[in-house]
């Protein structure tokens, strides 16, 4: 009776761990993210546990019912979930499958697992299901991120770079061509400043979606930056070809882009075409080359298109191996000043010089302003270069005034970028007083360049210096577009009239109407005028006679260095 008792009472202990246990396997699964399906082979039973009913509004009695899990998942994922609700008849002890919901919009991971007797019979399964929407989302958008531009949906560069790769690789195999098109938004810079980033972003997603247009298995695009894209074509031919396409771009862009806040913009591209495997043999080689026709293209005019030779590189090559040096020139300050005088046209007396910078290389070599000067005020060079100019030549006019005794005009070539910084007023007053010379010698000599950017700036700039007795030139006068309205809202001096009319004012009969019109304007202005390139005497005469102030150039004297001046020096002020 005894024994009996105690059989029971462990028989009731043994059931109380086993519904304790029934209850954590619960808690634990009722507590997790995930839904369970149980089934057992030999009862023929299924039991859910966890999330089941907040993934699936059916009950499951038996693995027949399961089935009903198909009517819940998108059409696309039935096989896969097949092979995972009944792995056990391919004899699988595990399978996963991610599967896309009938509504589109979720995602659940099936996990399904079996366990086999010592004969190979399936014993039990486990089918654990976990929403995994949110994760799909965000790989889904890293996916994004790491191929598209988030501005455009275009490519990126990264992802064009791979497939661009892809194309060449295949046409090396195939002996075929690729064609790549660096396409840029002509003056987007304007558009961005004077009608903020907003127009501009939508301008840059509407045209990108233009391009998408054009997109099939042999025709991709990238959004490179800003208002730069780049195309590939592999086998161009048809309505693929690079002549289509390009017709294609020129008709939409006749058009004005409509945007949402109800303004219309017209634009131009330009567009620069390289080809394997005449150009490059590498995807990044390629739109390298491609880019670089693109500026060449731009640096000539607007809305071009020009294709890729070897000229063009070696001209690149070229200028990057100048910038290259000027770099280094403007680091060890490899630079000299060359002075050209300018005298008086009726007494021919010297009134003053214009100070000149050339570049001379280690070896002695001089390379032409003309030459350089561009390329630095692309670079910003000009500015470090620009400044040991008026440092150098205002230092020369004071040690000059001091050997001589004799006050002259001391012309100072002034950049657009030069001007532009804040500190340019201070700096200049600065180092004229550091050399102690009068500031009514000093002469700044300013193109309509410089105006273009921000007028306003630059005229507070110039009245503020021309206040301080500093004397104002108009360089290049006659050439620009502007001109004539500078001259009532500048504090000008002096207007230098162009070399362009100097050489041919006695044979063209138009150039000597203008010429004289502009001496006669000058003079009723109150300003002094100066000739540039005057080069023989008939020349003097005549602009003499039409009444030019002064005149510069060769029949004068050419640029040379202060040891080469002091002799014309000598003679003007010890005579």
């Amino acid at each position: 009776m005894n024994e009996m008792r105690y059989q029971l009472n462990l028989l009731k202990a043994m059931n109380q761990k086993l519904a304790a246990k029934e209850r954590m396997y619960h808690m634990v699964c009722d507590a997790s993210a995930e839904a369970f399906l149980y089934y057992s082979f030999e009862k023929n039973e299924v039991v859910t546990l966890g999330k089941w009913h907040d993934f699936f509004d059916f009950e499951v009695h038996d693995m027949k019912e399961a089935a009903k899990l198909f009517d819940a998942v998108d059409e696309s994922c039935l096989l896969k979930l097949r092979d995972v609700l009944f792995l056990e008849k391919s004899g699988e002890a595990s399978l996963t499958a991610e599967c896309l919901m009938k509504d589109k919009k979720r995602w659940f991971r099936f996990c399904a697992n079996v366990t086999y007797d010592a004969l190979g019979r399936p014993e039990e399964k486990v089918i654990c299901t976990s929403d995994i929407t949110k994760f799909k989302n965000q790989n889904e958008e890293l996916t994004y991120m790491a191929y598209y531009d988030g501005l455009t949906g275009l490519y990126n560069r990264n992802y064009f770079v791979r497939q661009l790769g892809e194309f060449v690789r295949t046409a090396k195999e195939r002996n075929s061509v690729v064609s790549v098109l660096v396409i840029d938004i002509d003056d987007f810079r304007k558009i961005n400043d004077g009608m903020g980033l907003v127009v501009g972003d939508e301008l840059v997603q509407q045209f990108g979606s233009f391009l998408k247009e054009l997109c099939s298995r042999e025709v991709i695009v990238c959004h490179l930056s800003s208002d730069v894209y780049c195309m590939a074509i592999y086998e161009p031919m048809g309505d693929h070809s690079v002549e289509h396409i390009h017709k294609t771009i020129q008709k939409r862009t006749r058009e004005p882009f409509c945007l949402s806040s109800g303004q219309e913009l017209q634009i131009t591209v330009s567009i620069g075409v390289a080809e394997f495997p005449e150009a490059a043999s590498s995807a990044l080689e390629l739109m390298k080359c491609a880019e670089i026709v693109m500026f060449k293209g731009k640096s000539t005019g607007k809305n071009t298109i020009r294709y890729f030779n070897a000229s063009i590189l070696n001209e690149f090559l070229e200028t990057v191996e100048l910038e290259n040096k000027l770099k280094e020139a403007v680091f060890k300050k490899n630079f000299v000043l060359y002075f050209q005088p300018q005298f008086y046209a009726g007494n021919q007396k010297l009134r003053g010089v214009e100070a000149l910078v050339r570049w001379r290389e280690e070896d002695g070599k001089m390379i032409s302003p003309s030459v350089f000067i561009p390329i630095a005020e692309k670079n910003g060079a000009i500015i470090p270069i620009g400044n040991w100019v008026v440092e150098q030549s205002i230092r020369q006019y004071s040690a000059w005034r001091k050997q001589y005794g004799v006050s002259f005009i001391m012309s100072i070539n002034i950049s657009a970028l030069q001007c532009a910084r804040d500190d340019f007023v201070d700096s200049l007053l600065k180092t004229i007083r550091k050399y102690q010379v009068d500031p009514s010698d000093v002469e700044l000599e300013i193109t309509e360049s410089i105006l273009i950017n921000d007028f306003d700036m630059v005229s507070d700039k110039l009245k503020q210096l021309h206040a301080c007795g500093i004397k104002i030139s108009l360089d290049d006068f006659g050439t620009g577009f502007s001109s004539l309205s500078y001259l009532k809202q500048l504090p000008i001096d002096t207007l230098k009239l162009d070399k362009s009319f100097t050489d041919t004012v006695l044979t063209d009969s138009a150039t000597r109407v203008i010429t004289e019109s502009i001496i006669n304007m000058v003079e009723c202005l109150g300003f002094e005028s100066i000739a540039e390139g005057v080069e023989d005497e008939q020349q003097y005469k005549y602009l003499h006679a039409i009444g030019c102030d002064v005149i510069q150039g060769y029949l004068c004297g050419k640029p040379q260095p202060p040891e080469e001046l002091e002799k014309l020096f000598q003679k003007a002020f010890t005579a």
